[in-house]
């Protein structure tokens, strides 16, 4: 049995969250992307090699991330449908602020909808932001200081203040944020082959990236004399994807590492495969917003060239990210607090990457989507520890409290405390979202279950589905849902997904789309 550190005072908790980055990207796993900082976090603590996101889009993982509820039981089933603040209150950061924390947010929240139809009174929302005063800095959802971004990705374009926030400030704080704005956008040589992807011209200090972590450590240095809670939220490697030198050129395109099967293949498959990528809906979808009147969430079938030029920048926005992760460490070592303060690094949700032909995120919960990177370093925590049972993102506002000393009222997580000393086993994990025409062309109640062997991914409108076998198939080739030899696995399977607590709520209005 793993032996548990002792705990001597009230720690500091930090939590690091990227968006969009698969569980298979870091140095731990076996891509050859070198993360030599965030390792840094699994190898002195536990790494999670089979965590999932409770969903697959941004809005619903980061509400779930919060509150410690799956995504039917806190209403945000998809993006472009905003959390209770209700609901919100009682997440993570509340439930340090009782307990005598300083909590701050730094980077990209989501916890509303930027893209909305009408003003939504959220200083997220494009609409909205500007009847927040200029030095408006929280409290927001428990989080009783916050540094934003109104615009995290650079599929949109630029809005003079008051339609900004932090981010967007600092940008332009001589008056230059809209030639910055547009200089990301610009590409530098040489040229890469595939229009969500490129090499960006503005020069590395102004990216968010480097933001971020100049805002996390000057909270780390600055910080009063509370125990600190901490989201840093890095938006990256989050599409469209582009870095600058040397970032850019870290990974040359014709080393990185391509799925075994990166070709589309829709044979064997249920029918919301085709029916997502086909639908004319997600066509035709306008957004106000959108740069250039690009449909960025919409992407036709990939040849090599562009899925190695995607992936090379993919990894080098990863790389950027673990530099400032190093940065944070090396700043908590300056003030001697490392040794004093959990550590956590996640991301939201996954990437396709090429995965069967595929790039971006949607209805098809490929491993590449579906786990995420989950490492917990700090008091309490063991070290050197890999648990390979099944666990979510869902469990983070449980855990936290328990490393911590504290109490959490119930969610629909639990500890992982106990699984990293060996003390429980966990069975499985699930994952919720309702599909709408609206958005996505189809209509679907699509639940996912991640167990120790299998993901089975079924439709519950219509009781269609799929079922991989990751030990013996990890590629996820042959769909073993209608094979009667594995009658008795999805009887198995749909019996864990019966077990979800009955405490779904009605889903929240979409007040927009993203």
């Amino acid at each position: 049995m793993t032996i548990e550190k002792p705990r001597t005072e009230k720690p500091n908790v930090i939590l690091i969250s990227t968006d969009q980055q698969r569980g298979d990207c870091i140095g731990l796993e076996d891509r050859h992307v070198k993360t030599p900082n965030i390792d840094r976090i699994g190898r002195g603590g536990a790494m999670f090699a089979k965590c999932i996101t409770p969903h697959p889009m941004c809005q619903p993982a980061r509400a779930s991330i919060l509150t410690g509820k799956l995504p039917y039981t806190h209403g945000v089933r998809d993006n472009g449908r905003n959390l209770d603040e209700k609901i919100g209150s009682l997440g993570l950061a509340n439930v340090f602020a009782d307990a005598g924390y300083e909590t701050r947010f730094i980077g990209k929240a989501h916890f509303a909808s930027n893209e909305t139809f009408h003003p939504t009174g959220a200083p997220e929302c494009y609409h909205s932001t500007a009847d927040f005063p200029a030095d408006w800095g929280g409290p927001y959802f428990g989080f009783r200081q916050v540094e934003l971004m109104l615009r995290p990705h650079h599929h949109c374009g630029w809005q003079e203040a008051p339609y900004t926030l932090h981010y967007e400030n600092f940008l332009d704080g001589d008056g230059g944020g809209r030639v910055r704005w547009n200089r990301a956008k610009e590409h530098v040589q040489p040229e890469t082959s595939h229009f969500q992807a490129w090499r960006s011209a503005l020069e590395p200090g102004w990216h968010s990236s480097p933001w971020i972590g100049d805002r996390a450590i000057d909270m780390i240095k600055n910080r009063g004399d509370k125990p600190l809670f901490a989201w840093v939220s890095f938006p990256d490697p989050h599409p469209p994807f582009l870095a600058p030198k040397p970032w850019c050129d870290l990974y040359h395109p014709d080393e990185v590492d391509l799925p075994r099967h990166w070709q589309l293949d829709l044979d064997n498959r249920p029918w919301w495969h085709r029916a997502f990528l086909e639908s004319p809906v997600r066509h035709n979808l306008k957004r106000e917003h959108a740069e250039g009147g690009k449909n960025w969430g919409v992407v036709d079938p990939l040849d090599e060239r562009q899925l190695r030029d995607i992936t090379a920048i993919y990894y080098g926005m990863i790389a950027w990210i673990d530099a400032q992760v190093g940065r944070i460490l090396e700043a908590l070592e300056a003030g001697n607090e490392l040794e004093n303060t959990i550590i956590v690094f996640i991301s939201d949700h996954g990437e396709w990457l090429g995965d069967h032909g595929l790039l971006l995120k949607g209805p098809m919960l490929y491993d590449g989507l579906l786990r995420v990177p989950c490492l917990i370093r700090g008091p309490s925590v063991p070290e050197g520890v890999v648990v390979k049972d099944p666990v979510s993102t869902v469990d983070l506002r449980q855990t936290l409290a328990d490393l911590a000393g504290i109490e959490a009222s119930p969610d629909n997580g639990w500890s992982l405390r106990s699984v990293m000393l060996g003390k429980v086993s966990r069975d499985f994990a699930l994952n919720e979202w309702e599909v709408d025409a609206a958005r996505s062309g189809i209509d679907m109640d699509l639940t996912t279950v991640r167990s120790q062997r299998y993901r089975m991914s079924v439709d519950l409108k219509t009781e269609t589905g799929e079922l991989y076998d990751l030990h013996d198939d990890p590629s996820e080739m042959t769909n073993l849902f209608e094979d009667a030899g594995y009658a008795a696995v999805v009887k198995e399977h749909m019996d864990m997904i019966s077990s979800r607590p009955d405490d779904r709520i009605p889903v929240a209005p979409r007040v927009g789309w993203h």
